[in-house]
């Protein structure tokens, strides 16, 4: 079975902790997050610069290239860094006690040379309150971590570091982890099983910016081409906003998330937008989303959610998004498949009898880093006909629509997976899904929508379900794919019953006549001993 490196170990968490850790007790943990942060992106952008920098400086003899020419790095979506702002110059002088004006000096530049980025990087280092000394220490430590050459970005390494310490920060300021950030390999798993290849993908709570890193990479691998999707997310907190406006401008994706920060409940930046693939990870079980100030909204289709709990108001929120072929997957709390509450019970029959329900994947614990709440993955697809809505045209280039055209009809169908069983430990307590592991699920979905390609679905016990709205009745409108997918299958041995029976009962027999004997034993040294 493969291994990727989707997973949460990278290796130099605890170092990245200890530079982060040399500010506690001179700030708030909240302040400090934003300092790391900040100069973890400066390293990542320096990075980049400097490998397409060597790159050209080698060749500068044979193909007469400019290491100092900005046209250079924007033809490789590669951000031009002013010398002023280069790592090399803040590292030499991490120990004088200008260092934090220097940091300040250098994001201006950066952003004065990068539109994209204005009004995104932190601009307070200077400030007296924070430690000089130990602000050099920190760039000292910072600047022994890879984090923007290839390999690191091929990793998604600075959404990773971002996951690693929005955990650790999490625990530090008190609260209970509630911002996530999603598990590379959950990211992966849900654009292979959607397949964005071309249209309007959204995430309305779409943090560091993960969801949409992941979808252009798979346009890429597919042959796409950088921009055959168009882009449009939200995010409340504004530090994260600005972090996934880094992380996508360092890749050259062009995002439309709202111009600011805003919740996507009381301010939807985007009330027109209908996607045709929506990607997201809200977060889980929120109680205190104000829905008691929105009881007559437009988007409660299916029945008004609970003001305790806003699971269902971010599923109804998705669908209302939605395009009429569109398709959505999102992660949820696995509460959602089975919740009895009045409210919750009503919207998801509602959703259910509706049809929209395409896929439910119960997945491993332990994926994430900020919770152990175990979650599953909802797909709900507009289209479940086999064809094309009225007046509108197939988004992919391959013909096939979001999630209803170019497939086989399956009205009133439901496909149950069951992957709890999947997974390898990376470390005592993360586990990641292998790329063979996403593959399996992601064909085994494909084939059932009847994908040209991907093969003859069939049900496997244990593993996966083709079942009906009927059957999903007669089961109380419970999603749980455990319910529907039945026991693994036992490989039959070919020996009969009642052989295996009798066999059995006598090495039962045996076992328990040993047992006796040796109680006896026992017995009889303990009373040798006068015990």
């Amino acid at each position: 079975m493969s291994k990727t490196n989707n997973g949460a170990n990278l290796g130099f968490e605890e170092k990245l902790w200890a530079a982060a850790d040399k500010l506690r007790g001179h700030m708030d943990a909240s302040e400090y997050k934003h300092v790391v942060l900040g100069l973890i992106f400066l390293k990542y952008i320096s990075d980049a610069f400097q490998e397409k920098y060597d790159e050209l400086e080698s060749k500068r003899e044979t193909e007469y290239t400019d290491p100092e020419d900005r046209d250079e790095y924007l033809a490789s979506n590669v951000f031009w860094v002013p010398k002023k702002a280069r790592w090399a110059r803040l590292q030499a002088g991490a120990k004088q006690p200008t260092i934090g004006k220097l940091i300040d000096d250098a994001m201006l530049a950066i952003e004065k040379e990068n539109p994209r980025l204005k009004g995104v990087l932190p601009k307070d280092y200077s400030r007296p309150a924070l430690d000089k000394h130990r602000l050099g220490e920190l760039i000292d430590l910072i600047g022994t971590i890879g984090l923007g050459d290839k390999v690191s970005r091929s990793k998604d390494i600075l959404g990773r570091v971002y996951e690693y310490f929005l955990g650790r920060f999490a625990a530090a300021e008190g609260k209970g982890g509630g911002e996530f950030y999603t598990p590379q390999c959950v990211v992966k798993l849900l654009v292979e099983m959607i397949e964005p290849y071309k249209g309007r993908v959204f995430d309305p709570c779409c943090g560091s910016g993960g969801m949409f890193v992941q979808s252009e990479e798979f346009v890429k691998a597919h042959g796409g081409r950088l921009g055959d999707i168009a882009v449009y997310g939200q995010e409340s907190n504004p530090t994260t906003w600005k972090l996934a406006m880094m992380n996508l401008a360092i890749r050259g994706i062009d995002v439309n998330l709202g111009g600011q920060n805003a919740d996507s409940f009381h301010n939807d930046l985007h009330k027109d937008l209908k996607a045709d693939f929506i990607l997201a990870n809200p977060p889980f079980n929120m109680s205190d989303w104000g829905g008691e100030r929105l009881r007559e909204d437009a988007r409660w289709k299916f029945g008004i959610p609970p003001a305790n709990n806003a699971n269902y108001a971010w599923i109804q929120h998705f669908i209302h998004h939605l395009a009429p072929n569109g398709i959505a997957g999102f992660v949820m709390a696995n509460g959602s498949m089975s919740t009895s509450t009045t409210a919750e019970f009503g919207i998801r029959k509602a959703i259910i009898e509706a049809d929209l329900v395409d896929c439910m994947i119960a997945l491993p614990g332990q994926l994430f880093y900020t919770t152990q709440i175990p979650v599953c993955l909802w797909f709900i697809c507009r289209n479940k006909s086999g064809k094309p809505s009225r007046g509108h045209r197939s988004p992919s280039p391959s013909g096939r629509g979001a999630g209803g055209e170019g497939f086989r009809a399956r009205k009133g169908e439901v496909l149950f997976i069951d992957a709890r069983k999947m997974g390898v430990l990376v470390d005592r307590v993360h586990r990641e899904l292998t790329d063979d592991e996403i593959e399996r699920i992601a064909r085994t979905y494909h084939a059932w929508r009847g994908e040209k390609g991907a093969g003859k679905y069939k049900d496997i016990p244990g593993f996966c379900k083709s079942a009906t709205i009927e059957d999903i009745r007669e089961h109380g409108y419970v999603l749980t794919p455990g319910r529907y997918v039945g026991a693994e299958a036992v490989e039959d041995d070919g020996e009969p019953f009642e052989e295996k029976m009798a066999r059995l009962t006598a090495r039962l027999h045996e076992q328990f006549a040993e047992s006796k004997k040796l109680e006896a034993t026992i017995k009889k040294n303990l009373e040798a001993f006068g015990l």
